[in-house]
């Protein structure tokens, strides 16, 4: 909650995580699909390589999305369905508290 504590509208919010997640995120790294998404073309168990954030959700903030390699291509995944492998513990940590965020069911 402290994340978004000055935030008082859904664009408020996704920019504060947005931007948290930016800064705590150390790119590239390794993740594992944990959860299958129908907006997503990944299958639960799947690796791939984050390479950064993908800053397109500002026209319609709903989600954080990654920008990932795909079966050679360069294609935007929702966070909440990624866990990484062997990051570091910045990385670590602010993947679990948006995962704890969206499995709370808090919106932006």
């Amino acid at each position: 909650m402290e994340i978004v504590v000055d935030s008082y509208n859904e664009e408020e919010r996704f920019g504060a995580w947005f931007y948290c997640l930016e800064e705590k995120l150390e790119f590239p790294f390794r993740a594992w699909c944990i959860t299958r998404r129908e907006v997503s073309p990944l299958k639960k168990g799947e690796e791939v390589e984050v390479i950064g954030m993908l800053d397109e959700g500002w026209d319609n903030p709903s989600e954080i999305l990654e920008r990932i390699k795909w079966q050679g291509r360069k294609v935007g995944v929702p966070l909440a369905q990624l866990e990484g492998i062997e990051v570091n513990d910045q990385t670590a940590e602010a993947i679990a508290d948006w995962l704890y965020w969206s499995a709370q069911g808090y919106c932006l």
